[in-house]
């Protein structure tokens, strides 16, 4: 072969290399991710779903590529995140938490959804029954909203003086109302005092801390939210300096110095989804995949907080602890 000849083979072979490389990496199935709140705050929550993926033989990056979408805690934001996912046509939806569900699910009837969410997934429309989905949606939930009552409870078994709590919800969240009244039936059960304060951003985050004194409370609850849990670290931190034992939904909150949390295990719920888009991935219907429901709770105790608090926290609440941070 001439050596002109072979140099426009080799070209022609080199030209062609990134074509194949295009062509195996079009091939490639792509998941949508669309959550509500920052890469960096579900970082855990998302390494579980990643986990959960690679066990069905899904690595990204070598067999799966991912979109991600993270609204950051602005809810208006999800509408326009979802239809960016649906116009790419990606393989499956997976939309992290209840207000992405939501919109995944507003946003294609075609494209399968796998969701998270806190709360009951018939209840807020997700689903048709949670052992037969029976649309392009399916998922995992695990135990928040149900529990939220209980927040008051351990709250009260840790200050048994506590006779005035306040409650932080989100009102754009989905679930806030359903908790809000189920934290008001189990406050008059327990002769409790409940002051709801609404937040929805930061300015909220600043009115709310600014009428905690105002308010002579013996207790802080906050509920499970995106923005809320984005803002964790913060919220613990008014409640240590205000003198205030607080309670949370997520372990999260007690690692970050809150006095207690607890909560159904999202961890759970998180690597069960990225089973189920796997199994989606290699073929299986939503329809023909049963909501789960991750039924494990855990109690989050942080010692340091309440020392710090000044409380001695009885016995048969650190022996039922499932963790305690010291």
């Amino acid at each position: 072969m001439r050596r002109r000849e072979f140099l426009g083979v080799l070209g022609g072979a080199a030209a062609a290399w990134p074509l194949a490389a295009r062509a195996q990496q079009s091939a490639m199935p792509v998941i949508g991710l669309l959550a509500g709140g920052t890469a960096k705050a579900y970082a855990q929550l998302l390494s579980a779903f990643l986990q959960g993926l690679n066990e069905t033989g899904y690595v990204e990056g070598r067999s799966v590529a991912i979109e991600q979408r993270w609204a950051e805690g602005n809810y208006q934001r999800l509408p326009a995140l979802a239809d960016d996912l649906v116009q790419r046509q990606v393989s499956v939806v997976v939309a992290l938490t209840t207000p992405a569900a939501l919109v995944a699910k507003a946003a294609t009837a075609t494209i399968p959804v796998v969701f998270t969410t806190v709360g009951d997934p018939v209840q807020l429309g997700l689903v048709s029954s949670l052992s037969r989905p029976g649309s392009n949606v399916t998922g995992a939930t695990h135990l928040n909203v149900e529990l939220a009552p209980k927040l008051l409870e351990t709250i009260r078994e840790a200050v048994p003086a506590a006779t005035s709590v306040v409650l932080i919800v989100n009102p754009t969240n989905p679930n806030a109302e359903t908790v809000a009244n189920g934290m008001r039936s189990a406050a008059g059960t327990l002769g409790i005092s409940l002051n709801v304060l609404r937040v929805g951003n930061d300015a909220d985050l600043d009115d709310a801390f600014a009428k905690l004194p105002q308010l002579r409370a013996s207790a802080l609850a906050v509920t499970a939210d995106v923005f809320l849990f984005s803002r964790r670290e913060q919220i613990a931190a008014v409640a240590l300096r205000q003198g205030l034992p607080s309670i949370y939904p997520q372990r999260d909150f007690a690692a970050a110095g809150g006095l207690m949390s607890y909560a159904g295990n999202n961890v759970d719920g998180y690597h069960q989804a990225g089973v189920y888009t796997g199994r989606i991935l290699k073929g299986e219907k939503p329809s023909d995949l049963p909501v789960l429901q991750s039924t494990k709770v855990e109690l989050v105790v942080n010692l340091r907080t309440a020392k710090a608090l000044g409380l001695t926290l009885p016995m048969t609440l650190l022996g039922r602890a499932d963790e305690v941070i010291e």
